[in-house]
């Protein structure tokens, strides 16, 4: 049997692949079980480690713990995102109509700004906020996310558009509709539909980016994590950060299941209009 694409594979290619999956398996196990061994070795899951998520020292208690890191911590780690986010979508979304102009002398802007700032680093706009313009850490952490991500996100949409076929803008403009309206009502909404999974997937490493708020003093969670580290004693930083990891996991592992639950409400949506199509098409074509 065969596919488009590729041979599909026999019983004998069935037979290596199932081999090749178990030792690929067992060889991760031992790794792990080496990982954690190592660290059992060097006390890293000794009681005296981890108890400062549940009855730290120093006087304080463990809603004190919690509350800076998921509270102060995460809130404005959400807090930064909740800005940067609708500021980056939609500066991308006009420069990425911007870029789509028939006039080259009018696009060229729009090239040169999104290559310029994809290509900076995040940290470094922050910086530049922060030690150029003056502004404050908050500041400088969503002028950063929202900069970067803007370029990134333009060129998501602008291949959105792209791989659009072209009958459909033709079919716009025999009807008389104008290009704003074709780009507006037809073109970039089935842009946005087609690329949301990647707009999300952008989204998700815009919330991971504002971590790096910490180096220009932002009190996000990274930042958070590590002012109980320095305040408890290095000895609970690893437990201070996995707990941190898990925070980071969670909100991203929800942000993804939201991107997998909007494509199949989107799907879902549109099949009933695409079942319509070949009636539609059969009647108009016996009137």
């Amino acid at each position: 049997m065969t596919s488009v694409l590729y041979d599909a594979p026999g019983p004998r290619a069935r037979r290596r692949e199932r081999i090749g999956s178990v030792i690929g398996g067992v060889v991760v196990l031992g790794l792990l079980a080496l990982a954690v061994r190592y660290a059992d070795g060097r006390g890293l899951f000794a009681a005296d480690r981890w108890d400062v998520l549940y009855d730290p020292p120093k006087n304080q208690t463990a809603a004190d713990v919690w509350r800076s890191m998921v509270v102060v911590g995460l809130g404005a780690t959400l807090r930064a995102a909740a800005v940067a986010a609708p500021l980056a979508l939609v500066a991308g979304l006009a420069l990425a109509l911007w870029r789509t102009t028939r006039h080259a002398w009018l696009r060229a802007p729009a090239v040169v700004v999104i290559e310029l700032f994809r290509g900076l680093p995040v940290l470094l706009m922050m910086l530049f906020a922060l030690l150029g313009f003056g502004w404050s850490a908050f500041t400088a952490v969503v002028f950063g996310l929202a900069v970067y991500n803007m370029a990134i996100i333009a060129e998501i949409l602008r291949a959105g558009l792209a791989a659009l076929p072209a009958g459909q803008a033709e079919a716009a403009y025999a009807v008389g509709m104008s290009r704003r309206q074709t780009l507006l009502s037809i073109l970039l909404p089935q842009a946005v539909r087609t690329m949301r999974p990647s707009l999300v997937a952008q989204l998700v490493v815009l919330l991971k980016d504002s971590s790096l708020g910490y180096i220009v003093g932002y009190a996000e969670l990274l930042k958070s994590i590590q002012n109980n580290a320095q305040y408890f004693g290095n000895s609970y930083y690893v437990a201070l950060f996995v707990v941190g990891a898990a925070i980071y996991l969670a909100v991203n592992l929800s942000l993804t299941r939201l991107a997998v639950w909007l494509q199949g409400r989107s799907e879902r949506t549109a099949a009933p209009a695409r079942l319509a199509e070949p009636t539609t098409a059969r009647d108009s074509t016996v009137v």
